[in-house]
């Protein structure tokens, strides 16, 4: 797996892993998600969709869906 904070501290302020799946098109937290989540804690849903370009009410869509296939697992 890539160590972003290495990538970022050897190449530049922005991340330029567009293929990663940690990748995000968001510059302020230098396109990374590992950096988001380092820098800032918790997002609330209004955070991830401006980071994602959503809206929160889909993000929590989003959310509800992947909580749901988890239960759903967990009890198999």
């Amino acid at each position: 797996m890539i160590d972003c904070e290495e990538i970022l501290n050897k190449e530049s302020e922005v991340c330029p892993c567009e293929g990663c799946k940690l990748w995000i098109d968001y510059k302020e937290d230098c396109n990374c998600i590992n950096v988001s989540v380092k820098k800032h804690g918790k997002l609330t849903l209004q955070q991830v969709g401006e980071r994602l370009g959503v809206s929160h009410v889909r993000v929590k869509q989003i959310q509800d869906k992947a909580l749901k296939k988890l239960k759903t697992k967990v009890k198999l």
